[in-house]
């Protein structure tokens, strides 16, 4: 299996990060890609690269509640990593309308820049996007907008941990984007079980989002990478297909997705 996203770096890892590795390669976890926040999770970000390089591979953006009054000089750090070395997508970078709107004008100005990144150097991306909590502000429509407005149709990338609606799921399709489906599938009141049979296993791949959004039965505990399992395993009940069909068309997808960057 291929994990697409895991903030494997975060701190909640500080006291058994090298047991909570060994347990996910025991269970067959070949890849994992590790989106970046903003300047200070870079470098325990790139130690774990360093250490794993057959397995961890590092992302390079601005996650948008990283973007505040310094968000210049963030855009510059990613700039010059960029320059010195290659990633394996843009990101994580988006637009999240949850806690504060105060930066909505610099978060979709980042997120452009971010894009022009992206074609600079031929990689697909890697977008967050979450909704204000009376979904009065839809992130997902905005970024999809937005990315039609840049208007670079080899634009690729994965709308990580989604969780909306058939309509939304349909609309990230018909750009070419993946589906990134996480712990929220296992919910009982996440919404994928009538989503998930209505789309077709080859635009989704699989991620934890790790140390947050734990599946069942781990649901308010810590995240780790072993139970993309669990997802996977959702999934084939939910679309009732066989567990090893969602693990093979989703490390298809991860792979095919990064196979197009130069």
């Amino acid at each position: 299996m291929i994990e697409t996203h895991a903030h494997i770096y975060d701190e909640q890892f500080g006291q058994d990060r090298n047991a909570m590795l060994e347990r996910a390669f025991s269970a067959g976890i070949k890849q994992i890609w590790m989106p970046n926040c903003d300047h200070e999770t870079i470098d325990g970000m790139l130690a774990l690269e360093k250490k794993y390089p057959e397995v961890c591979h590092a992302m390079m953006g601005v996650h948008p509640c990283y973007v505040k009054e310094n968000f210049e000089e963030e855009l510059n750090v990613v700039e010059q990593w960029l320059e010195h070395r290659k990633f394996i997508l843009i990101g994580e970078i988006g637009l999240d309308f949850y806690w504060d709107l105060t930066f909505v004008t610099q978060q979709e100005d980042v997120f452009l820049r971010q894009l022009a990144l992206a074609k600079k150097y031929n990689l697909p991306i890697c977008i967050h996007s979450r909704n204000s909590k009376n979904n009065e502000h839809n992130a997902i429509l905005r970024c999809i907008e937005l990315i039609k407005q840049f208007g670079w149709e080899d634009l690729r990338g994965i709308f990580h941990c989604f969780s909306g609606n058939l309509e939304e799921a349909q609309k990230i399709i018909e750009i070419n984007f993946l589906l990134g489906i996480g712990g929220v599938a296992t919910f009982k009141n996440g919404g994928m079980d009538t989503i998930l049979p209505h789309i077709d296993l080859k635009h989704i791949v699989l991620e934890t989002d790790s140390p947050y959004l734990a599946p069942v039965p781990h649901r308010g505990k810590r995240n780790e990478v072993v139970y993309i399992g669990l997802v996977a395993r959702r999934i084939a009940e939910i679309k009732a297909i066989d567990f090893d069909e969602v693990v093979q068309q989703t490390t298809q997808n991860a792979l095919s997705l990064i196979s197009l960057k130069s």
